[in-house]
C-alpha cells in the first residue's frame, strides 16, 4: 500500500453515503449482499447506489461478483485493514522538525526587531 492509494481509500470512505453503503456490507461479512438487497437495507435510489458502489469498487474496498442475474457485493477487509496499517504506520510515528536556522544580525548592528508588540525575539 502506498500513500496515494491509502488517500483514494479513505477517500471514498469521507463520504456519508459510501460509508453508510461499506458499514452495511462489513456487516454483513465475507458473504456481502446483492445490490438490490443494499438498495433496500439504504433506502437508496438505484442510480445513486451504483454510483457510490462504482466509487467504492475502483478503490478497492468493495469487490462485486457476478452470480446469475444479481451483483454480490463483498467489503474487502484486507484492503481496508492494508489502508489502515498504511495510515498507522507511516503517517502516526511522530514528526522530527530540524530547529529553525537563525539569521545572524550584520557586525555592527543590532538585531532586528520582532513586529510583535513587546516582543524581544530575533528573526
Amino acid at each position: 500500500m502506498d500513500l496515494e492509494t491509502t488517500a483514494r481509500c479513505l477517500a471514498e470512505l469521507g463520504n456519508v453515503a459510501r460509508l453508510r453503503i461499506f458499514s452495511l456490507l462489513v456487516r454483513a461479512g465475507d458473504d456481502g449482499l446483492n445490490v438490490g438487497e443494499v438498495r433496500r437495507a439504504l433506502q437508496m435510489p438505484a442510480s445513486t447506489l451504483a454510483f457510490h458502489l462504482r466509487g467504492l469498487v475502483d478503490s478497492g474496498l468493495v469487490a462485486q461478483q457476478r452470480q446469475g442475474r444479481e451483483v454480490r457485493c463483498r467489503p474487502d477487509f484486507g484492503r481496508l485493514n492494508a489502508a489502515f496499517a498504511f495510515f498507522r504506520d507511516e503517517c502516526c510515528q511522530g514528526v522530527s522538525v530540524p530547529e529553525p536556522r537563525r539569521r545572524r544580525a550584520a557586525a555592527g548592528t543590532a538585531p532586528v526587531a520582532s513586529a510583535a508588540a513587546g516582543s524581544r525575539g530575533r528573526c
